[in-house]
């Protein structure tokens, strides 16, 4: 059946991994085995001046670790994996976390692929200049809910006077911390202390969501100003204040803000579980968004399409669904 059918029967989100997701290797089973998603690794090229593709492959890995080239790598790699699998695939909704928002604006018809991969390119080297200004980090606190955490954060700061600060909201008990790196690892012990159960050091390079950004800010906001935008076709949430988008100045003052905005991600799951779908599908390296819609209460089935294996088994759900 074709794909109204699918419409009809299932209503789905799709949902994009940001920052720390990406790996070694990724992308590069699905352009060898889709013509669409290597089609945009080829136009990716173009537009980065070096071969995306050829750096996911065989690195080096603290090279793609860096956030000049992590962004783009991410941002490519999320979208051949839904590209890989759109013409079955139509979401109602749909939410990206941190600058993984690109990739949802761009399914959505608000941004063309070259200029959401221009605005990624130059986020990715104005927030690597002020990482280089001042080194920092990020790390997940888990087990703890945000007032502690925050009570935390305020004393470590004013104990070391070093610029710390809460960055993304996962879920009610997986918050992330960032910061000066020295300052960041004083709240992870001082966390501890107060119960946390885990404290978990992020792969990134730098304070991202943080004061630290500060520096990036002009620059990246005058690439998102040079960008043409569209209305969305189709609901995207945003992470600043997780609300669906209705104006494009929004959309514009929303991304400038998000670079050292706090993430708010579970407000943004939650409003996505609103929409009553029945099936989120996390578009990504790695399974980072899937397992924390898993444990919302009330919430619907999420699944992972992070190789080319994940794009047939979704293939094979939604012909399932219309069987």
């Amino acid at each position: 059946m074709g794909r109204r059918s699918v419409e009809v029967a299932v209503k789905t989100a799709a949902v994009f991994p940001g920052q720390g997701s990406q790996t070694l290797g990724m992308g590069v089973d699905v352009a060898a085995r889709s013509s669409e998603a290597r089609d945009l690794f080829e136009r990716a090229n173009k537009i980065l001046g070096y071969d995306l593709l050829a750096l996911q492959k065989v690195g080096p890995e603290e090279k793609l670790r860096e956030t000049q080239y992590s962004q783009p790598a991410i941002f490519v790699t999320n979208l051949a994996l839904f590209t890989a699998v759109r013409e079955d695939f139509s979401p109602i909704v749909t939410a990206g976390h941190s600058f993984g928002e690109f990739c949802s604006l761009y399914i959505a018809g608000s941004l063309s692929f070259e200029d959401a991969l221009r605005i990624v390119d130059e986020r990715g080297r104005a927030m690597q200049y002020a990482a280089e200004l001042a080194p920092g980090g990020m790390s997940a606190v888990l087990g703890l809910g945000a007032d502690v955490i925050r009570r935390v954060v305020d004393e470590t700061r004013a104990a070391t006077g070093k610029r710390v600060q809460l960055a993304n909201f996962n879920s009610p008990t997986q918050i992330v911390i960032s910061g000066d790196l020295s300052g960041v690892q004083a709240a992870g012990d001082a966390m501890l202390a107060a119960g946390a159960k885990r404290v978990v050091p992020l792969n990134v390079s730098g304070a991202w969501h943080s004061a630290l950004m500060d520096p990036a800010i002009e620059r990246f906001a005058a690439a998102v100003n040079a960008a043409n935008f569209s209305m969305p076709r189709f609901d995207v949430i945003s992470n600043v204040d997780a609300k669906p988008y209705r104006d494009i100045e929004t959309i514009k003052k929303n991304l400038v803000l998000s670079i050292s905005n706090e993430v708010r991600w579970h407000d943004t799951a939650t409003a996505i579980v609103g929409y009553g779908v029945d099936l989120v599908v996390e578009f990504g390296a790695s399974g980072v968004l899937a397992p924390l819609m898993r444990r919302m209460e009330n919430a619907p089935k999420a699944s992972i399409v992070s190789d080319y294996a994940g794009v047939e088994k979704l293939r094979a759900t939604l012909a399932g669904v219309t069987a």
